[in-house]
Formats: structure tokens, C-alpha cells, sequence
């Protein structure tokens, strides 16, 4: 079971990239994924997961109508498209996914927690500069 994030890279204030994360040996959209970051000096934080419930889609509020997490079932992947990108986005971004799912407890709700998720895919570094 693995998760590899690939798409990171350097990028103008204002500008866009598109993460990506296949699975390996595992179904993507039978479980809750999360794209989570990591910037200098600072705590995790949840930026967008997705529902395998019902598809819905959360955001973390610095990110909600600039970033769209999504998954395309025919190449079992996850991508989390992010535009208008800002000096504070810059972070390294790692995709998780909830293996093991509480069906009292779902992972992917309007707080994405880390805590939910199980596998954890290599970080890619996004870096916003001028």
C-alpha cells in the first residue's frame, strides 16, 4: 500500500499547480482522502479531503475557492488543484488516506484531521515567490 505526492515545484504569487497522488494496491475512492501541508516552523494543517461516502469535498477555510481536491477513478489518483497561490501557501504537501475507516467517526469532515489517516504518501514541496 503506498501513496506518492509528485507535482510540487516553484511558483509566482497568483499562479497554479496541480498535485498529484496514485495509490498502489488499494482502491482510492472506497476511503476518505486528505491532502495535508506542513510549512516552515508550523503544525500540520488539513487543506482539503474528500468523502468516499457521498464525494463531498472539504476545505480549510485559507484555501476554500483557490484549491479543488478531486480523484480520477481510471488512474486511481488524487489531485489537489491549487490557484491563486500566496506567499503562505508555500509548504511541503503530503496526500493521506483512511485505511482503516470508523463508520461512527468518518475522517473527512469540515475539520480534517490528521489523526484519521493511516497512510501517508512522500511530501511535495510547493514554493510561492516573486
Amino acid at each position: 500500500v503506498q501513496l506518492q505526492a509528485s507535482g510540487g515545484g516553484l511558483v509566482q504569487p497568483g499562479g497554479s499547480l496541480r498535485l498529484a497522488c496514485p495509490a498502489s494496491r488499494f482502491t482510492m475512492n472506497l476511503y476518505d482522502i486528505a491532502w495535508f501541508r506542513r510549512a516552515p516552523g508550523k503544525e500540520r494543517e488539513g487543506v482539503s479531503c474528500i468523502s468516499s461516502n457521498n464525494g463531498n469535498a472539504f476545505y480549510a477555510n485559507s484555501v476554500k475557492g483557490r484549491f479543488t481536491i478531486s480523484i480520477d477513478n481510471a488512474k486511481n489518483t488524487v489531485y489537489l488543484q491549487m490557484n491563486s497561490l500566496k506567499p503562505e501557501d508555500t509548504a511541503v504537501y503530503y496526500c493521506a488516506a483512511d485505511l482503516i475507516p470508523d463508520p461512527v467517526f468518518p475522517a473527512c469532515d469540515s475539520s480534517i484531521k490528521s489523526g484519521y489517516y493511516d497512510i501517508w504518501g512522500q511530501g511535495t514541496q510547493v514554493t510561492v515567490s516573486s
